[in-house]
């Protein structure tokens, strides 16, 4: 991997880890859904503005249907549920349960495929299992039930993610930019309805909404062309190792900036789910390690 795409590497890592930050920082004033709103729709809005200087067309009537399908399971379900998650967990947290999500994509596969798991596959989940568990045991002692649920709804997005990486193998095969630009004013359409069901809880402050339009902006649309950037040089294989940094920027932001505090049960589940995620991705393996011990 070169210099430049090892930096962007990283710096894609922070800007997601950030995301969690400023959803915690805005959740519990504007609520889940006018947060979401706000936040795909400042991306559409950058994202349109980057079409039009690359003078790109969106045949969006053309692929309508796909890009609802992808809006939804990649965009609107799991940005409200992360939302609605950071109203009580917090950010650190939240990154860590993100990156479960090739872990979910190792069972999606399991069942959409229905392909025998390798031995390395299952401990992954074990491990990734083992990691949630100890997120939860950490949070319920503090917060009851209400972590717990937060903790789910967090787990069912990072779900959601995993279910739109296999749609997008049978999908129309668009641009990566195409896909997202579509993907977002699809879920800007449908998130649009709930603003009126759950409306903001209070006027945000100016902190607040400069965190909304970096969550927007930056860590939505800026991190999309920075990660199709990567996949275009390196590989998706490859840009897949910034699932693995983002949980460790996650609480790094959190600590500095919101000053929460890193346990031993946060760096202990953030381990296991980390290691799980590699096992299941195939960037470690249990075969070659065994045979080195058995010579």
């Amino acid at each position: 991997m070169s210099l430049p795409s090892l930096l962007r590497l990283f710096i894609l890592a922070a800007i997601w880890g950030a995301s969690f930050l400023f959803m915690r920082m805005a959740a519990n004033s504007l609520g889940p859904a006018v947060l979401i709103e706000l936040r795909v729709g400042f991306a559409a809005i950058t994202l349109f503005i980057f079409a039009m200087y690359l003078r790109k067309q969106l045949a969006f009537t053309t692929h309508k249907k796909h890009f609802f399908i992808i809006g939804a399971l990649n965009s609107a379900l799991p940005f409200l549920l992360f939302a609605y998650a950071a109203q009580t967990i917090n950010a650190s947290t939240l990154s860590i349960l993100n990156s479960t999500t090739p872990i979910w994509g190792a069972i999606v596969g399991i069942v959409w495929s229905k392909t025998k798991p390798t031995k390395s596959m299952l401990l992954g989940l074990l491990l990734g299992l083992t990691g949630v568990a100890i997120l939860v045991g950490q949070n319920s002692l503090i917060i009851d039930t209400q972590a717990v649920t937060a903790i789910v709804a967090a787990l069912c997005a990072s779900l959601s993610y995993a279910i739109a990486s296999h749609y997008t193998k049978h999908a129309p095969k668009l641009s990566a930019f195409d896909n997202a630009h579509g993907s977002m004013w699809a879920a800007s359409i449908m998130v649009l309805p709930l603003i009126f069901v759950i409306p903001a809880r209070e006027i945000p402050s100016n902190e607040v909404m400069l965190g909304v339009v970096a969550l927007g902006v930056l860590c939505t649309a800026v991190a999309y062309i920075l990660f199709f950037r990567l996949i275009d040089d390196i590989g998706p294989t490859s840009a897949l190792t910034v699932t693995f940094l983002i949980p460790l920027f996650g609480i790094v932001w959190g600590n500095l900036i919101l000053d929460e505090q890193i346990g031993p049960n946060t760096l202990v589940g953030a381990l296991c789910v980390i290691a799980g995620t590699m096992l299941v991705t195939g960037f470690i393996r249990i075969k070659p390690f065994l045979k080195r011990n058995t010579l």
